[in-house]
């Protein structure tokens, strides 16, 4: 078997896991790391014999396909040059920082033919491909997502770090776009909003609630979901699911299905591999994800609406 030539773009921890899964794989053959970090690049690339460079744009030519694991205001710029010179692309979640950039990204892929496939991570959990089994009618979902405060990512806030995972699921599920989103949120540890809660409803009633934290002092990932006489719980970091449901009789049963203990970060690997192969966009392309973000996006903004009717309530007379 002739194994695909990839690079990790991003040295960081994200970018050395991606190294690692690309040099296990037996379809796939690390052949670069960059980073403007050479010592940081070199180090990631040592492991697997793969070439260590500063600069991306050494790339075409020398690998067939690319993980971008850069920080997200850099996703657009690298994403596109590759994209551009016939390199596909995998891009860590975010897709962008803003909409014009991934609708550039989308746009990219689509006029040169390449796969473009954005790094939303849990839909490869094997518990939310079990979930996505066995979803009907989703009509309430209550979903946490807490983490203890790590000084990675602070370039984007809480929302596109880990609420944007939630959403993307939630999205799959209902196959809708929100018709309201609430929100509230604040800073804590950084400059961006480190907890965030939103309300999410749907034109057909479904209703989903959010929490996410990385200022927690324990790491929760839980999803727990209501549909007609049934009520499934998943834990991605067990990476399970339990399901209760109300048969004739009023008649209560539990069901934890068996659930496939393979690594996301490799699953999501196969599928790129396979859209690279087939030219079939995975169900995590480009496109998908950017309606994702301009989700994840409104929520930010009425995050901020909410900020700053909280600021003008405490200059109007607030007193301790």
């Amino acid at each position: 078997m002739t194994k695909h030539k990839l690079a990790v773009v991003g040295a960081g921890q994200f970018g050395r896991n991606h190294c690692r899964v690309i040099h296990e794989s037996e379809r796939a053959e690390l052949a670069a790391v960059v980073d403007t970090d050479a010592g940081r690049a070199g180090e990631a690339a040592a492991a697997s014999g793969a070439r260590a460079l500063a600069d991306y744009r050494d790339l075409p030519g020398m690998v067939e396909a690319a993980v971008v694991a850069a920080p997200t205001t850099l996703h657009e710029e690298i994403g596109c040059y590759l994209l551009e010179h016939g390199v596909d692309v995998l891009i860590e979640k975010p897709i962008a920082h803003s909409l014009p950039a991934a609708d550039r990204i989308v746009e990219a892929a689509e006029r040169r033919g390449r796969i473009a496939q954005v790094g939303h991570l849990e839909r490869f959990n094997p518990a939310v491909m079990e979930l996505e089994k066995r979803i009907t009618l989703p009509l309430f979902f209550e979903i946490h997502r807490l983490s203890v405060f790590s000084p990675r990512s602070l370039d984007v806030d809480v929302v596109l770090d880990l609420m944007i995972h939630d959403v993307d699921i939630v999205l799959a599920l209902t196959k809708d776009p929100p018709s309201e989103v609430r929100a509230a949120g604040i800073s804590v540890l950084s400059n961006k909003v480190d907890i965030a809660n939103v309300r999410l409803q749907f034109p057909n009633g479904c209703v989903a609630n959010l929490t996410a934290s990385r200022v927690s002092t324990e790491k929760v990932r839980k999803l727990r979901v209501f549909q007609p006489s049934q009520y499934i719980s998943v834990d991605y970091g067990r990476r399970d699911l339990a399901i209760v449901s109300v048969g004739e009789g009023r008649k209560i049963t539990f069901e934890q299905p068996p659930v496939s203990k393979a690594e996301p970060l490799k699953l999501q690997l196969d599928a790129f591999l396979d859209a690279v192969e087939s030219r079939i966009p995975s169900k995590t392309s480009a496109a998908r994800a950017r309606h994702t973000l301009e989700a994840a996006l409104s929520i930010v903004d009425k995050i901020k609406e909410h900020s700053e009717l909280v600021a003008q309530t405490m200059e109007a007379g607030w007193k301790p």
